[in-house]
């Protein structure tokens, strides 16, 4: 195990002798990132100043099926699933209504990707989960590694100036004060929207705030699951009621959360209103016990930073974007970072690819966070508090047809709930490391998910068995998927003989799957390590140079080895 609390057990460096990576922050994205680095055999230390994780703020909730494809990489999607305390049969739903014993008004079924049964569009459907446990499950993944380590009750300070270009001296302190100097290759700051890292690099996010602020509360009751009158859904948002928002519960037990839009609590409506009060008004059931752990006033931000990387120094996660929480897509953002950066550093550190391959980071992933940013921004114009007429409650006439036209002005929510094209959908067709071939990726949609094998694109998804994914059988490195029913055995072996199998640069696999290979338009298809296609095509000395630019070093010959 390699917990470690405090600055003692840090490594020890030095410039001849330095840590390839220092990770600052220990949240879902600096901890997915080392664990994947570690995974990789790069020797990385990550530094948190939180020795607890706070289990009173679970903040995210959705882990959408595009991060637990990336968690079945690592083997850790199962274990996910185990620790969260809904299981995906209590409910796939989102449901709108007046109350939790009021009418139901609208009812948005497998949001978030929630599905029953084998998922068909990704390896995994998604999970609702809160935050904690997630970083709980990473922290144990990563202190079980042999090459990472996590260091709680430390945090990054300051760089230092050096004399080489080839280096990154990062000062860290632990709560004591007391200072030391990590030497390393390359500094990722994860450490959330106030980043020290970020302002070491005199950086500041750029965008705006939404106009009316929000109130989290996190509560318990042992009487409020049995006063439910509705079928299950993962969030309740309510309307037609003095406080409107959001509800819905962490566990099978006695746990809820409660998000109340529009909260300010200079105005009338909740000035001097206990917070227990407030949960009563909002679900609609007045008797029920109320005992209130925590509150969280907070403003949904829409910030992105200029830059993710200036020279050594990497941005991922909060430290890079803020995002709107509607969809939930800010984590799961996160997370893709970390996945993207990942494999890049792992690969310039194990020596298969040249250093350029590092620039792509930002050029790849800064798009998708301004992408979602944006549509998780319009989402959060139509509000519970927007659609919360008391004529909504009214059981006759009057109130049927306002629940129609609540029911239809919420339709425009269905990007939040379905989002499928910006949690599969989106592309790298602009990177420098794609080689363009056949027809281009689909146009972005928020709703619509389109499966494409064109350069950029995530891999179309496939089951070669029962419990079998397409994505199991990727390799670490790239991998040369071969469409074995329209290629001869000498076609085959022609590309064996261009492209020497080596376990960390790149695996040959032959598919003999018709409804899999009949997506990819070519018989030839390079996938990253990402799970994006790098290249199709039919020819097969084409492969070799179209590895060597998604490697960015034509001086690597295809099939070489690492090097030292």
């Amino acid at each position: 195990m390699t917990l470690h609390h405090g600055i003692a057990d840090l490594p020890a460096t030095t410039p001849e002798s330095p840590l390839e990576v220092l990770v600052a922050g220990g949240g879902p994205s600096g901890l997915f990132l080392a664990t994947e680095l570690a995974e990789r055999g790069v020797s990385v230390a990550v530094v948190e100043p939180r020795v607890e994780l706070d289990w009173l703020h679970p903040r995210a909730k959705t882990t959408n099926a595009r991060t637990m494809t990336h968690l079945r990489r690592l083997g850790l999607a199962d274990a996910l699933r185990t620790a969260a305390p809904l299981k995906v049969a209590y409910s796939q739903s989102v449901a709108f209504c007046t109350g939790l014993d009021g009418f139901e008004v609208l009812r948005f079924d497998e949001a978030f990707q929630l599905a029953e049964g084998r998922y068909e569009l990704a390896p995994e459907c998604g999970q609702q989960v809160a935050q904690p446990v997630v970083e709980q499950v990473l922290r144990e993944a990563l202190t079980a590694s042999e090459r990472g380590r996590l260091h709680l009750g430390v945090e990054f300070v300051r760089t230092e100036s050096l004399e080489r270009d080839d280096l990154t001296a990062a000062v860290v302190q632990d709560e004591d004060g007391t200072e030391r100097t990590v030497y390393c290759r390359y500094l990722v700051g994860a450490d959330g929207v106030s980043s020290a890292v970020r302002r070491d690099l005199g950086m500041r996010l750029e965008g705006s705030s939404a106009s009316k602020s929000n109130l989290g509360i996190l509560f318990r009751s042992t009487q409020l699951a049995e006063r439910v009158s509705l079928p299950p859904a993962v969030q309740f948002w309510i309307i037609g009621r003095e406080h409107a928002g959001m509800v819905g519960q962490m566990d099978r037990h006695d746990l809820w959360w409660v998000i109340i839009h529009g909260y300010d609590p200079e105005s009338a409506a909740f000035a001097g209103v206990p917070s227990a009060d407030l949960v009563r008004s909002l679900t609609g059931i007045d008797d029920v016990d109320i005992e209130v752990l925590a509150e969280d006033p907070w403003t949904a931000r829409m910030l992105l930073a200029p830059r993710y990387r200036v020279g050594r120094t990497f941005l991922v996660g909060d430290a890079a974007h803020a995002n709107p929480p509607w969809g939930g897509h800010g984590f799961n953002t996160c997370i893709g970072d970390a996945a993207n950066l990942a494999w890049k550093l792992a690969a310039v550190c194990r020596g298969w690819a040249g250093a350029e391959l590092l620039d792509s980071y930002e050029i790849e992933r800064r798009p998708v966070a301004r992408r979602t940013i944006d549509d998780a921004a319009r989402n959060g114009r139509l509000l519970a508090d927007d659609v919360n007429h008391p004529s909504l409650r009214d059981p006759g006439p009057r109130g049927e047809e306002a629940r129609r036209a609540a029911a239809q002005a919420l339709a425009v929510k269905k990007s939040e709930f379905h989002s499928l094209g910006l949690v599969l959908g989106y592309d790298y067709r602009d990177s420098p490391l794609i080689t363009p071939a056949g027809s281009a990726p689909p146009a972005p949609d928020p709703i619509d998910y389109v499966p494409s094998a064109a350069p950029g694109c995530l891999l179309p998804h496939g089951w070669l068995d029962d419990t079998t994914s397409l994505y199991d059988v990727l390799g670490p490195g790239f991998t040369l998927l071969v469409d074995a029913a329209s290629m001869t055995g000498a076609e085959v072996q022609a590309v064996r003989d261009l492209l020497v199998e080596d376990a960390e640069l790149c695996r040959i696999v032959p598919i003999e799957a018709p409804a899999i290979t009949a997506r990819w338009e070519a018989p030839l298809v390079l996938v990253r390590p990402d799970q994006h296609v790098a290249w199709r095509g039919g020819e097969p000395g084409d492969v070799a140079p179209a590895l060597r630019r998604a490697i960015a070093d034509a001086r690597v010959p295809a099939g070489s080895g690492p090097r030292s």
